[in-house]
Formats: C-alpha cells, structure tokens, sequence
C-alpha cells in the first residue's frame, strides 16, 4: 500500500479535532440537560403546596426522576453506538423540551410524575453528548474534549438547585421548566446544525442485543469494573456533601438563607471546572497518577469539611478540593475506558454512568441518616472513609496491573 493511500485512509478512521466553539456548545448543553433531573429538589415544597400532597410524600417526585434517569442510562445511550449521534440527541432534546412542557402545565400530580418521568429519562441526552464528544475527537486530545463536556455537567448539577430557587423566588415552580424547555429545544436546534456528521460502521447487533452487550462489557473490561468502582466511590461522596449540606447551614447557629446554600453552588463549579485539565494528564498517559492524587485530595478535603461550624471558610475550601478530586477522577475514568472499544463509546457510557447513579443514590441516602445519628461530624466521617475506600479501590488496580 503506498504512502498517500495509507494516509488518506488514517485520515478517514481519525476524527478531526471539534472546534472550541462545538466543545462548549456541548458542555453548555450536556449541563441543561443534566440539570433538568436536579432542579426539582429545592421546589418541592413548591409543588408539594400547588398539588396540595403531604411533605412526606412530594419526595416520589426525586425518586422517579432519578430512576427513570438510570433506566435511560441502560435503554437509551447504547442506542449511540446504532444510529447518527447527532440525529440522537437532536431527536432527545426535542421530546425533552416537550416532556419539560407537559410538567410545567401538569393540573395534578399523577400528570406531573408522567412528566418528570419522561424528563428523567431523556435526561442522559447529556451522556450521548459526552459519548459524541469522545468519538468525535482524536485520541490525542479526547482525554480534554471529554473534561470539558463533563464539567458541563457537574456545573449543570451544582448549578441546578441554585436556577430552580432563583427562578421559583421570583416567579413560580413552573416556570423552571418552562424556561429550561426554551432553552433545550435552541440548544437542540444548535447541536444538529454544529455537531459533525459521523458515518456509523454497519453493526450486526439488534437493538436488544446492543444493550444486552453493555452487561458483557463488564466481564470483558477489567478497566470498566474498577473505574466503575471507583465511580460510585467518588459519587457517593459528591452526594454525602451536596444532599447533607443544607442541613446544618440552614439550622441554627448558621441558619442561612437559601440563596446563600445556593451559593455554594459557585464555589463547587469552579473546582469542578479547574478539573477539566485533569483530561490533558490523562492524554498524555498520567492517568494513574492524576487519580492517586486526586483520590488524596479528596480524602483531605473532609478535614476543612469537617470544620464547619469553626469557619464558613473551611468548608468553602473543602467544596472546592472536593468537586475538584471528583471531576479530576471522573474524567480520568473516562479517558481511560474510551481507549478500550473506540466503536462502543456509547454502550460504555451507558455502563459506566450506571455506577454514578448506583453512587449517588447510595450517598444520599446514608449522608441524611449519618446527619440524623451523629451530626455533621459524623457525615465528615462518613465521607473520608469511603474516600479511604477509593483510594483503597485505585492501590488494588495499581497491584493488579504490575503483576
């Protein structure tokens, strides 16, 4: 094979690299729709007051969202790897913006939960943006292409509560969605318009079979089980902070407003955004040490957490080393299973983003126990021992690669 033809075939099997304006263009709209499965968390009294449910009811509304969520994550990602990226996600934020619709002009509850179900579910449009983000950049600059979609996304989710309080202040509950249902259908329009078209080659699974590979990816991919692992450990701990938090800054002594919880919000996105860089390291093959130090950030983090009631300050440094480990680890994570199966970027989204959910889930629910048995100390505790288990989690996959 002569020189030329071997170059025009590389040039064919390796993506250009996406404009700067297309990777934000992609992290500003993974971040809307991710943000669409957390805005309903500080409306609840909101809503609970509108459809006249009890308090001790109105939290079904977060539990089906963040459990059709990860039916998503399974039933609709893998679909990446069958059809145009770019038609997929277009087609997701068109049926989003219309699901955001429907709850916004819900007359009862039941119509809400209908809603809010379809919104949680198109909700992992975000994901395919990622998955798209990886199969359209080159190997060489994949690793910060996929930092920078997913810091979209956890600002989308730090900033979420923060948009949902502002907006139900000055108007209504409603018009969060309404407002947001603007904003994913212009944000759809772009995506199609900008996103590179990109050639699927022909698959010979169904789509059944398609999803059912997503299982096998696990027994295949030793790298997938432990940085899965490693997933649920660094999103639990995101959850034991975010979820307890507003406990004790909104209670006495500290009894802020909810304006000013939701300005922790900022302190959280910018550690999460300085993160971003972590995807260059782990390009340029420092992927293990990015993650031993980030691990370690994030177990020292508890400490200025842990000192709340001495200082505001301390815990705004401990938000940011925080989010900051959480995102340098999650797009590390990423980095590194992409390289494994280029033509399932999809389906390893899908199964990766399962233990994110399994994580925060997990963390939620233990961080409002652990605040009602011990306090904020023992939410401190809570969150350095499983960031111990992390670290634990990264030294046994280090012993295991240099055997």
């Amino acid at each position: 094979m002569s020189n030329s033809v071997r170059q025009v075939r590389i040039s064919r099997e390796t993506p250009a690299a996406l404009p700067g304006y297309v990777v934000l263009l992609l992290a500003l709209c993974s971040g809307l729709s991710v943000a669409n499965i957390y805005y309903a968390q500080p409306l609840l009294d909101s809503i609970a007051s509108d459809f006249h449910v009890s308090a001790s009811a109105i939290g079904i509304v977060v539990t089906v969202t963040q459990v059709c969520y990860a039916a998503g994550l399974l039933l609709l990602v893998p679909l990446g790897d069958l059809v145009d990226k770019r038609t997929l996600i277009a087609v997701q934020m068109g049926i989003s913006a219309l699901a955001l619709v429907w709850v916004s002009a819900s007359t009862s509850i039941t119509a809400m939960l209908i809603g809010i179900a379809a919104v949680g579910t198109l909700a992992v449009a975000a994901q395919t943006m990622v998955a798209a983000a990886a199969t359209l950049s080159p190997e060489a600059k994949r690793g910060r292409t996929v930092g920078l979609v997913t810091s979209g996304i956890v600002i989308g989710i730090l900033l979420a509560r923060t948009v949902a309080g502002t907006l139900n202040d000055w108007l209504c509950w409603r018009s969060v969605y309404l407002f947001s249902a603007g904003f994913t259908i212009v944000c759809g329009i772009a995506l199609f318009v900008l996103l590179p078209k990109h050639k699927l080659p022909k698959s010979k699974l169904s789509y059944v079979q398609t999803v059912r590979s997503v299982f096998r990816l696990y027994r295949e991919l030793p790298v997938l089980r432990v940085r899965s692992l490693l997933a649920m450990l660094i999103f639990a701990c995101f959850s034991i902070l975010w979820t307890s938090m507003v406990l004790p800054l909104s209670t006495a002594p500290l009894s802020l407003s909810y304006t000013a919880i939701g300005a922790f919000g900022l302190a959280g996105a910018a550690g999460a955004f300085a993160a971003a860089q972590a995807g260059k390291l782990a390009d340029a093959g420092y992927g293990q040490r990015v993650t031993l130090i980030a691990v370690l950030i994030l177990l020292a983090s508890w400490l200025p957490i842990g000192l709340l009631y001495h200082s505001i300050g301390y815990l705004i440094v401990g938000v940011v080393l925080l989010d900051l480990a959480v995102q340098a680890i999650h797009v590390t994570n990423q980095s590194l299973i992409y390289k494994e199966r280029p033509e399932a970027q999809s389906r390893l989204t899908a199964a990766y983003m399962v233990f994110y959910s399994i994580g925060s889930a997990t963390g939620s629910i233990a961080s409002t126990q652990m605040y009602a048995w011990a306090g904020w100390s023992g939410v401190s505790w809570l969150g350095a021992s499983v960031s111990g288990l992390a670290l634990f989690v990264w030294g046994y996959e280090r012993t295991r690669q240099r055997k």
